[in-house]
């Protein structure tokens, strides 16, 4: 980059990625997002999947919401929370990636786990790689993960195990520099 010039921030939005009540990875997120917001090199915002309008009685681009697929399209790159349910994913979170395609190629995305017991969503994180593969995402090798998320956070949502604050910081600084390996790829560099 020319001396002087500054890059524009990187538009990395956080999905939210399940729709139930009384759901702890929302405590993740909202952690997550306020130390996104931190770091003056990214614009941020919270998707979550329980507010898209997407129909269920359609699919692919059928059954697409217009102001998500613009959002995506607009993103350098991605964080998505997403809690492990019997070692799989929320439903939701799976049509809500399947509204978009063309929208996620050669775009970072950083997974953030959260589960119950003791694997910080592990496994839910294996289950979503070919996913995001397939639609075109370049997923980051730092993953964070909350294991016993009922144990990280007070009943208000305020963290109380400060060790995720440093673990959060590894993630987001690789999910930043992909992120800007990929966009610099896009912009310069045409594909084959």
């Amino acid at each position: 980059m020319p001396e002087g010039q500054t890059e524009k921030p990187l538009y990395i939005p956080l999905i939210l990625g399940t729709p139930r009540q009384g759901r702890q990875s929302e405590h993740v997120a909202m952690f997550l997002l306020s130390e996104i917001r931190k770091r003056p090199e990214i614009e941020t915002e919270l998707i979550d999947v329980r507010a898209l309008k997407m129909t269920l009685s359609d699919a692919g681009r059928e059954m697409q919401d217009p102001e998500y697929a613009k959002k995506i399209l607009r993103a350098d790159g991605l964080v998505i929370v997403v809690p492990e349910y019997n070692h799989g994913y929320p439903g939701l979170l799976k049509h809500a990636l399947d509204m978009c395609l063309d929208e996620y190629i050669h775009k970072a995305v950083g997974f953030c786990g959260v589960s119950a017991g003791p694997f910080g969503g592990s496994r839910v994180i294996e289950n979503l790689l070919p996913v995001v593969r397939e639609l075109g995402l370049v997923a980051t090798s730092t993953d964070l993960n909350f294991s016993k998320v009922q144990d990280a956070f007070d009943d208000a949502g305020r963290l109380t195990d400060e060790k995720y604050v440093g673990r959060a910081a590894k993630f987001l600084n690789e999910l930043v520099w992909m992120t800007r390996v990929l966009r610099y790829g896009r912009e310069t560099i045409p594909p084959l």
